[in-house]
């Protein structure tokens, strides 16, 4: 049973309120940046059996308006993009369980948390109402395709981010493909840098053949959080 989101988050919230503060009018909405085409040999990776696994966590929040734009970039909302890179030297497809993925967050007292990812509409949602949550009852579906909404608003953004959202759960043979996913911090950043991407159902198609899980760390090479991405 997938824990709830708002539960999930219980710790981080905490240990980021002294960094939580209230975010001022968003401003004029800038074009998204480009996607890059691969992922630099200087993120921190795992790599196994034919597939590699990159992440390149966005903490700096003018690195995150020059790619989400200044409107729609969610470090204003407290939730940490994470860019996630998949690459398969395999003849054969190789297939990621996306509802499988978490954040694997150490907490300062020695504890973990693990964090599910947010949709797309569940991170607009929290940019235009940052002192809601989305709703945990509600069955996630497929990366990519929206959920109805009454919020235009919510709307808008959630169609600026969806084109940087990972959208495909198999990796081509030969091939890679790369995305976003994104994680309620609830403002602590800084956890961000002791956090690890956890991958635990990895199979090679068509036989459906397991493969080990993957665990990636997130600080490597990461630029330190800026102070206004805490706010």
């Amino acid at each position: 049973m997938r824990r709830p989101l708002s539960v999930a988050s219980a710790y981080l919230l905490a240990a980021g309120a002294l960094h939580a503060q209230s975010s001022p009018p968003p401003p004029t909405s800038a074009p998204a940046a480009a996607v890059p085409s691969s992922a630099s040999p200087r993120l921190p990776q795992d790599r196994h059996e034919g597939l590699t696994v990159s992440v390149d966590p966005y903490v700096n929040s003018q690195r995150a308006k020059e790619k989400f734009g200044k409107s729609a970039n969610p470090l204003r909302a407290g939730i940490l993009p994470v860019d996630v890179y998949l690459k398969n030297e395999t003849p054969h497809p190789i297939k990621i369980d996306l509802e499988a993925v978490q954040l694997e967050v150490r907490l300062d007292d020695g504890n973990r948390q693990d964090l599910d990812w947010l949709t797309v509409g569940q991170v607009a949602s929290l940019i235009v109402h940052p002192g809601g949550t989305p709703t945990p009852s509600v069955r996630r579906f497929p990366v990519g395709i929206p959920t109805p909404s009454k919020d235009k608003k919510a709307d808008d953004f959630a169609a600026e981010l969806r084109p940087f959202a990972l959208d495909s759960d198999v990796v081509p043979p030969l091939g890679s493909t790369h995305g976003f996913l994104f994680f309620n911090m609830s403002h602590n950043f800084e956890a961000a840098l002791k956090s690890s991407l956890y991958l635990p159902d990895v199979s090679s198609l068509p036989d459906r053949k397991p493969l080990m899980f993957f665990e990636v760390p997130l600080s490597g090479n990461s630029p330190a959080p800026s102070a206004d991405s805490q706010q």
